[in-house]
């Protein structure tokens, strides 16, 4: 996989095709600076998200909410183990209390 562009390029690059000559167009900016079209079309998607432009998750957002799906399939695990564990402890225990034989 090749390694992405530098944040500062990429925010470069959007920056004038946001602020491009009239008739001049996004694939023409995108072979000046030897991208292809649908790249910088992904970067101009995510600035607008990253702008609040348009509806969608930012990249803190992005990168919170995976942190929060993580943690959450840990403590569902953890929750898991403890119900194992305490339904091991109550056959246990009632092993242990019930009456002896005859």
């Amino acid at each position: 996989m090749p390694k992405p562009y530098p944040k500062e390029f990429r925010e470069d690059v959007v920056r004038v095709v946001r602020n491009r000559e009239p008739g001049q167009t996004v694939k023409q900016i995108a072979a000046d600076f030897g991208i292809s079209e649908s790249c910088l079309t992904n970067w101009i998607k995510a600035a607008d998200v990253e702008d609040g432009a348009k509806p969608g998750l930012t990249t803190d957002q992005a990168a919170e909410l995976r942190e929060l799906k993580r943690r959450n399939r840990m403590l569902e695990q953890e929750n898991k183990i403890l119900w194992r564990a305490a339904a091991f402890f109550a056959k246990e225990i009632a092993r242990n209390d019930a009456p002896a034989g005859p």
